[in-house]
């Protein structure tokens, strides 16, 4: 199964430093029943992209918690076992949680197919998204707006060899 794990560029390092993703257990995002049934599509590239822009938001979330670490979202395509993630049914279609897994272990960063992270266009961008990140889950339209914008940005895709270079 393919999950995306949302992280900031230190959790990359990190993970690059360490051989895994974790500790355990990770929140991911993936092609769950709640997610099909909300994109209403049957295109797995297309559900697997939305997978991909969830954990994308999860990533901006992240980078909104730490003001300190560099501004681009992060995202891990990494392939577990089937039965490895795990979707909580009690969460509905409930928007925060669409296509959320928890994977109970750490990851090792050989599953990883890819990585995707925003560009340095898209950090101005993204770094307004993450202090307006507050204010739009409060209902600021505005606010909202702006976090949108950093959504305009398509990630990058990078090969698991090209670590190094985004860390380093």
């Amino acid at each position: 199964m393919r999950v995306y794990v949302p992280l900031t560029i230190p959790g990359l390092a990190e993970a690059h430093k360490t051989g895994e993703i974790g500790p355990g257990p990770l929140t991911a995002y993936a092609v769950t029943p709640a997610l099909r049934e909300w994109y209403v599509s049957d295109d797995l590239e297309e559900l697997e992209y939305a997978a991909l822009n969830r954990a994308a938001a999860a990533s901006l979330r992240s980078l909104a918690g730490d003001p300190d670490v560099p501004r681009r979202r992060v995202v891990v395509a990494v392939d577990v076992p089937d039965g490895a993630a795990t979707a909580d049914p009690a969460a509905g279609l409930g928007a925060a949680s669409l296509g959320e897994v928890r994977i109970a272990t750490a990851v090792p960063l050989e599953k990883a197919a890819s990585v995707h992270v925003d560009s340095g266009e898209a950090e101005g961008d993204v770094a307004a998204a993450a202090d307006a990140l507050g204010a739009a889950d409060h209902g600021d339209d505005d606010a909202q707006f702006i976090v949108d914008g950093a959504e305009d940005h398509e990630l990058l895709w990078y090969g698991v060899q090209e670590i190094p270079g985004l860390v380093g």
